[in-house]
């Protein structure tokens, strides 16, 4: 009997989130680290046939969901400090991989290394251990929360190491990062803040406002600067600058780093950056980040901000920090100690300091609070992706994206969790 000569396949077949909407009976098709076919069951064969020509598939490996079951996309988080007791912004490389490979296997598959402000020395520092993770394929490339941010509202930041605009330490730090910073918090009311915009937009590096004091016409102008820089950016064709794997396939708009929380709060006579996130996330300018942990948000407002905004608008980020994953104690974020007590981390002066729920608790929270799965699952997958510029190679299930696949049961718990091909966790 002639054996198949093709590539190991394994096929998952159930419902499944295909692009926006779940198909009952869906099949999603792997070999090494790519998806082959993701569609409709009855157009599996010919998927196969159409990207494996000649020798066709080789061993098919059958995964069949159970009822109730749903194959999505890994999950992707733009904001994170640590977790399962790593502190990302003092953790060295082995450490780092320890607690990532805890992350992917609870189902984000895809994490973007968040540092928050420090000594100088210690940035830069974080910054290259997190590059050299990046280019091994264990992060997606490094987030600056600061730190050019307002000590007004600084929140956990600490507040001796903000500062205005530097030009020569913006540079240290792109330099440090070896093209893998891929966003960075600002305040768009410091001095020099339009010149930090343009010099990380002319880099591929999302803007993203928060911390701020900002009134809302500075802050609207701010992210329109920005999205005009990433938009130029974009087309410009740079391969300098595709090279950061951002450019080349389209961040187009700036984000806001964890809405509501680190701002002014929206008042009717002095409506702050609230206002002027909420206006160029409505009119699809920029993308806000949610934390929907019940902690940093009343879940109303979560629901209500989906309604209006939209889920192509919104992304769910943790901005979780070493205790996510665990129990309460006591932890560091940065050169921060903070106090966890029954799930909410703060530090001594009562600041909230970061997050413990995981993206599959914040997915979870948001449908709960009315928001539908659908769209809680797109602002956990394929807009994030988007942020990143890597709209249609994570985020999704489609032919021609990374094999990071999550299945989930009736309760949205996970079950297995497939990253880059491989099982990494099996129920």
């Amino acid at each position: 009997m002639t054996q198949p000569s093709g590539p190991p396949v394994t096929v998952i077949r159930g419902r499944a989130l295909l692009g926006s909407r779940i198909v009952s009976d869906s099949a999603v098709a792997v070999a090494g680290a790519g998806i082959l076919y993701a569609g409709p069951e009855a157009g599996l064969a010919s998927g196969l046939a159409a990207e494996l020509p000649g020798a066709g598939a080789g061993t098919l490996n059958e995964v069949q969901l159970a009822p109730g079951q749903l194959a999505v996309p890994g999950l992707v988080d733009l904001h994170c400090h640590g977790g399962y007791g790593t502190d990302f912004p003092s953790a060295d490389a082995a450490s780092a991989r320890t607690a990532l490979r805890r992350m992917h296997a609870a189902g984000t598959t895809t994490v973007l290394a968040s540092l928050v402000t420090a000594a100088p020395d210690d940035l830069l520092s974080g910054l290259e251990v997190f590059a050299g993770l990046a280019e091994a394929g264990d992060v997606a490339g490094v987030h600056l929360e600061g730190p050019f941010l307002s000590t007004a509202r600084c929140g956990a930041q600490d507040p001796r190491w903000l500062r205005a605009f530097d030009p020569d330490f913006a540079g240290a730090l792109l330099a440090a990062g070896r093209g893998q910073l891929r966003t960075m918090t600002y305040a768009p009311e410091l001095p020099g803040a339009h010149e930090l915009v343009d010099l990380l937009t002319a880099h591929g590096v999302v803007p993203s406002l928060g911390h701020t004091a900002a009134a809302a016409h500075d802050a609207g102008a701010s992210l329109a600067r920005a999205a005009a820089g990433l938009a130029s950016a974009r087309a410009s064709g740079d391969p300098d600058l595709a090279m950061s794997g951002s450019v080349a396939s389209g961040p187009a708009v700036p984000t806001v780093t964890h809405l509501f929380n680190g701002m002014d709060p929206l008042h009717h006579r002095s409506p702050g950056a609230v206002a002027a996130a909420l206006r160029a996330a409505r009119a699809g300018k920029a993308v806000v980040e949610l934390i929907a942990d019940n902690v940093h948000l009343d879940p109303y407002l979560v629901a209500t901000m989906f309604e209006l905004l939209g889920a192509g608008n919104i992304v769910l980020v943790t901005d979780a920090m070493a205790a996510a994953g665990l129990g309460d104690g006591t932890y560091r974020l940065g050169p921060a100690e903070v106090l966890v007590q029954n799930g909410v981390a703060r530090l001594e002066s009562g600041a909230i300091a970061g997050g413990t729920a995981s993206m599959l608790d914040l997915v979870r929270n948001a449908v709960t609070a009315g928001v539908p799965l659908e769209a809680a699952l797109r602002s956990a997958t394929e807009v994030p992706a988007r942020v990143l510029g890597a709209s249609g190679k994570i985020g999704t299930l489609a032919a021609g994206a990374t094999a990071d696949v999550l299945l989930l049961d009736a309760g949205l718990q996970a079950t297995a969790v497939m990253r880059h091909g491989v099982w990494i966790s099996e129920g």
